[in-house]
């Protein structure tokens, strides 16, 4: 599993990177905030919402602590989806930041 800090992918967002981010928390975590430009698609509407994940260049996957985004990596994975990336630590860790 391919993966990236929070520092990391703040770094790449302050130097102006356009990325790929989905949110794969409840709406009720997501109403407490998301990381700038990321896109929400709840874990458990991903199968029905394939479509709207990009199948071109690097996806990364976010959580509140990176066990469901990493579930979301291995269901994607298994899709034939590649270039992926699970924030490690979630949002509890780019909260930190």
């Amino acid at each position: 599993m391919q993966t990236i800090t929070p520092a990391e992918l703040k770094k790449r967002l302050d130097q102006g990177e356009k990325l790929d981010i989905v949110d794969v928390r409840e709406p009720e975590e997501v109403a407490l905030g998301m990381i700038p430009g990321a896109v929400h698609i709840p874990l458990m509407e991903i199968p029905e919402r394939l479509s709207e994940i990009p199948q071109n260049g690097e996806t990364i996957l976010v959580c509140r602590s990176g066990n469901r985004s990493s579930r979301a990596y291995e269901y994607l994975t298994a899709q034939g989806l590649k270039n992926l990336k699970n924030m490690t630590g979630g949002m509890l860790e780019w909260d930190k930041l």
